[in-house]
């Protein structure tokens, strides 16, 4: 027999509340998505999150960076709770909107079509949400401008209901230098140990390898072996001296390809347009849409070119969808996106790594789903390379069989440091796969240092914490291409290098032997004085040692071919 479910009981049964999540809310619960999962990767991803601010700040606006990174442990009763402080000369922010920049999640310059280091206006509000919610303690900021007069200063924190920020104090005062930047101080839980401490020069080390451009200070508590501070604490300071003026070509703020978009964006962009036409509407808000390309777009939907776009309804905005995902398209432009370039990534693995052998490559720019894209590549090889590895490297190399292959992956400039074996560009070096040793000429004990760097407008990460690169096959594509063409100039350079050393020790192996061919050939002079014969041998000696040397010099010219 089957009961009916009668409206008694339907109203008698449990029903779920529900309620809204403001974005500060879901991301104080979610906190790990963000890469805040522990008190020792929080250090580290707040230092990031903060480098990568004040460097974008920089940069992008020709400015040579100068950052200085501070961690202190704020007491020795609270041994746990560290003041992390990120100092940088960058544009500075108008004080107007510091409070929003800053106590409100979402709420980002970083909603541009364009490169950039961050994506999603997330991490460092994330690192002040942090330091709130394990320590209590507000965020203080310090900024200025370099048109205004004065430095402003802000106390806040972020309401985590509202999603807005609470501020507690706020200054300011006149400016007695042209100082312009900001300086940040958050307080937060953390654990220093080895591993923290290890991470977090890395990642200086390793963005100091593709910024030779900026100067970069990290003072931290030395690590002694002991979480608990014991008085007054030792620091260590660490510099990476500007090594050039030449900064990267910056990133220009474009239109998105028609490509790169899915309906919903379509939507939203057709809800805030302001233009009077649906094919104005293309034409403005699309790069690579022309007057002929919006046409044939309009004439396969069945739209009207004159239809106000905010009249359009659901059915028709999805006409023209599918009419816009129908037609070919020139590539995206590469106008916003900003390549380290050859040249910079080239000085940066001679001054950090002290190689004797170190190439680069800068692939032309491609594009995936409508989202344009370049891949760099560097390459480094012998010199004093193993003694400068970082300890995330020596770590790397010790599970392999050799040749061993130390990778170094960005992506905007970024460092990746977590998640390697999960990465697209770990799955084209890996020497499991990647024949470094027989096609490359790689004996078993060396070791080279592999640098891959993805630039583009959307890059692929697999989560929020952004540490490592999806699958995408264009950009695997790229990234082959770039390390191939890499591995044959350096497996160039080891055959020449191999041939010249051959030839060397030949040479070496004759010169033992032509003072006594010398003697030899002397005796056949007749009728000559015994001093004669032994001028005569020293002049033959030194015509074949001046052979010999020629010989050399054509074998060490000789290519591989």
């Amino acid at each position: 027999m089957v009961r009916d479910i009668s409206a008694v009981d339907t109203m008698t049964e449990n029903v779920e509340s529900f309620r809204q999540l403001s974005p500060s809310e879901f991301f104080y619960r979610n906190k790990e998505i963000a890469g805040f999962s522990s008190p020792s990767r929080a250090l580290y991803q707040t230092v990031r999150e903060f480098v990568e601010n004040s460097l974008d700040a920089t940069e992008v606006h020709g400015i040579l960076p100068n950052v200085v990174i501070s961690i202190s442990r704020e007491d020795s009763s609270n041994s746990n709770y560290f003041t992390v402080s990120v100092e940088d000369n960058g544009i500075g922010i108008p004080s107007n909107i510091i409070p929003d920049a800053f106590g409100r999640i979402l709420y980002s310059s970083k909603y541009k079509f364009r490169q950039t280091r961050g994506m999603y206006g997330l991490g460092a509000k994330m690192a002040i949400l942090y330091g709130q919610i394990t320590t209590g303690k507000p965020f203080e900021i310090y900024s200025s401008t370099s048109r205004s007069n004065k430095i402003f200063y802000y106390k806040l924190s972020v309401d985590i209901r509202k999603n807005e920020p609470i501020v507690f104090e706020e200054g300011a005062w006149e400016k007695k230098t042209s100082w312009h930047g900001t300086i940040a101080k958050v307080t937060i839980e953390g654990d220093w140990n080895k591993r923290t401490r290890d991470y977090i020069s890395v990642y200086v080390k390793r963005t100091a390898i593709i910024a030779p451009y900026a100067d970069i200070t990290l003072i931290m508590p030395k690590f002694n072996g002991e979480q608990e501070g014991n008085g007054e604490e030792e620091s260590e300071i660490v510099c990476y001296k500007r090594v050039t003026d030449k900064l990267p070509v910056p990133p220009k703020e474009t239109k998105p390809h028609p490509l790169g978009i899915d309906l919903e964006m379509l939507k939203m962009s057709i809800s805030e347009s302001k233009n009077k036409t649906i094919k104005d509407f293309l034409m403005k808000n699309f790069q690579r849409i022309g007057e002929k390309k919006a046409e044939e777009i309009l004439k396969i939907a069945g739209i009207d070119f004159d239809r106000n776009p905010k009249n359009l309804n659901d059915k028709e905005i999805e006409a023209l969808y599918k009419s816009i995902k129908s037609v070919d398209f020139i590539s995206p432009s590469p106008d916003p996106l900003s390549p380290i370039g050859e040249e910079l990534i080239k000085i940066g693995l001679k001054q950090v790594l002290n190689p004797e052998f170190v190439d680069a490559i800068t692939r032309k720019p491609k594009s995936y789903g409508g989202h344009p894209f370049i891949v760099e590549a560097g390459i480094a090889y012998g010199g004093k390379l193993s003694e400068n590895l970082d300890e995330i490297a020596r770590d790397s190399i010790k599970g392999q069989s050799g040749p061993f292959i130390a990778l170094l992956r960005y992506a905007n400039k970024i460092p990746l440091l977590y998640d390697e074996k999960a990465d697209l560009i770990w799955s084209v070096v890996n020497p499991d796969d990647f024949n470094w040793k027989n096609t490359y000429k790689l004996d078993p004990s060396d070791i080279v240092v592999v640098l891959v760097h993805i630039a583009s407008t959307k890059v692929p990460y697999k989560g929020v914490g952004k540490e490592s690169i999806a699958q995408v096959e264009e950009i695997r594509k790229e990234v082959e291409a770039a390390v191939q063409e890499l591995a044959r100039r350096l497996r160039k350079y080891i055959v020449k290098k191999r041939k010249k050393e051959e030839a060397e020790e030949k040479f070496r192996i004759f010169l033992k032997y032509i003072p006594e061919i010398a003697q030899n050939l002397a005796v056949f002079y007749d009728g000559v004085s015994p001093e004669e014969r032994k001028k005569i041998a020293q002049e033959l000696e030194s015509t074949l040692k001046a052979i010999a040397e020629k010989k050399v010099k054509i074998i060490e010219e000789v290519k591989e071919e």
